[in-house]
């Protein structure tokens, strides 16, 4: 399951009134959505968007609680600071595989237990690898919290990790490998590219899942060395929101996290990105698509990393670029013709070095050499003349708009408050955000795009059907 920062829930949430606009009611318009006073003060960055309560425990545990009576119900997540992107040089996989063994049973909690409790009492529960955090969760009914909170640090304190199970769930997720990805022509093309722009062993072009030769070799030390220099309460945070009030969190915090012993972390080590892309092209042929795939990606700063100034800049010029109906490669590409679908996208609050990423789906019949140059077009025109001010504007406001969507929900809150702090992010990064986005000014959006499309290292990558030629390279 995908991890949801801020940047995917606010952009699915910008979209989601397009896509809805495209279907409206026969005969009628639908009227524009009026935020309430309360909630135009969280969009202005005026107020705090969620309101959340932070606090440490004395084993280093960092606790958020986030408040919403909307419904009797409370999200409950434990985010560890640590994703594929702290795997071993040839064992990539290992976080994930962790993942895994973690439901198989604690110390006072048997083998699958967790997951059954929380379905009979009417919960749901996951969890997710990214590459930057690992994330433990449950949903359940208020009342159902302790219970909860109970089970969840009784597997932070004692994983059983058994060996008998190390090897059937080895090929668990080699099977969950070959469907994901090995199956899927443009899963494949996806791990292809990313290695071709960080390099196949770099901690960013190595896939989450892994890759299939280094999960055969991930061993059951592997995982505990990973557990006892990663899980441990100084890297994690534990999220609650819902219907669960402050001194009831830190009572429970207190009773069933505290008891959990602190030990030494092993401080992230992410490597620098490299100074050329591994590949600047990237070309595939396959039977087993119908229509083809453009992929142009340029390494970026984020949030954590390089030029942490430009990460907000980079983030509007994402939506302005390629944000959907009204964004520059939608009018040059969509609106005339050549593609399906054209977008852009970008990750801030990434650990370490971000990507920049230009995508589009050409229609059928059209020659991608006429796409790329279209491209092409559109990033010189951008490099050359700037956004107008009313682009930017635009782009701020539904940047912006989505925070009403993530505000309205049990998930968005702590998936947005641990993924960020997780991430060694303040929590102003992401209860202040609309601020930081209406605070972009149209120099910075320019110094941002000439420093990342006009000069990073960056790789174009073409999938196309068996019977559809390459573009030759443009020069």
């Amino acid at each position: 399951m995908p991890s949801v920062t801020r940047r995917n829930c606010i952009a699915s949430a910008a979209v989601l009134p397009v896509a809805l606009s495209l279907v409206p009611e026969k005969g009628l318009a639908a009227p524009p959505v009026q935020p309430a006073p309360e909630d135009r003060a969280k969009l202005s960055g005026d107020r705090p968007l969620f309101g959340a309560s932070t606090w440490t425990l004395p084993n280093g545990l960092r606790v958020v609680h986030a408040d919403s009576r909307r419904v009797p119900v409370v999200g409950h997540y434990l985010f560890y600071a640590a994703g594929s992107g702290e795997d071993a040089h040839l064992r990539s996989g290992t976080a994930h595989f962790l993942e895994h063994m973690m439901f198989k049973g604690s110390r006072n909690v048997a083998p699958g237990a967790l997951s059954l409790v929380v379905a009979r009492e009417g919960g749901q529960d996951n969890a997710f690898t990214s590459r930057d955090v690992t994330a433990y969760h449950q949903t359940v009914e208020a009342s159902r919290l302790p219970l909860v909170m109970r089970m969840e640090a009784d597997r932070f304190a004692g994983p059983l990790v058994p060996p008998e199970t190390v090897e059937p769930e080895r090929q668990v997720i080699l099977e969950e490998r070959r469907q994901r990805t090995d199956s899927n022509p443009r899963a494949r093309f996806w791990e292809e590219f990313e290695a071709a722009l960080w390099g196949r062993q770099h901690w960013r072009g190595r896939p989450i899942i892994g890759w299939e030769e280094e999960i055969r070799a991930i061993s059951r030390d592997d995982l505990l060395a990973f557990y006892g220099s990663r899980y441990a309460p100084g890297n994690a945070v534990l999220v609650v929101t819902g219907d669960a009030r402050e001194a009831e969190v830190r009572a429970l915090a207190e009773e069933f996290y505290a008891p959990v012993p602190s030990r030494a972390v092993t401080p992230r080590d992410r490597a620098a990105p490299p100074p050329r892309a591994a590949e600047a092209r990237i070309i595939r042929n396959d039977p087993g698509v119908r229509e083809a795939s453009f992929l142009r990606a340029a390494m970026a700063p984020s949030l954590t990393f390089g030029d942490r100034q430009q990460a907000w800049a980079l983030e509007a010029l994402s939506h302005l670029l390629g944000g959907g109906q009204g964004s520059r490669m939608h009018r040059a590409l969509v609106e005339t013709g050549l593609c399906v679908s054209a977008s852009a996208s970008y990750d801030s609050e990434a650990v370490g070095p971000s990507v920049f990423l230009l995508s589009a789906l050409p229609r059928p019949g059209v020659a991608p050499a006429q796409v790329e140059a279209a491209v092409d077009e559109v990033v010189a025109r951008l490099l050359q003349d700037g956004p107008e001010a009313a682009e930017l504007a635009r782009a701020q406001r539904q940047i912006t708009a989505g925070a009403l969507l993530a505000l309205d929900g049990i998930g968005a809150a702590p998936r947005m408050l641990g993924s960020t702090l997780a991430s060694g992010l303040p929590l102003e990064v992401v209860e202040f955000w609309p601020r930081h986005i209406r605070a972009v000014t149209l120099p910075q959006v320019v110094e941002a795009a000439r420093a990342v499309l006009g000069g990073a290292p960056a790789t174009t990558g073409w999938l196309l059907p068996e019977s559809v030629a390459a573009p030759e390279r443009r020069i």
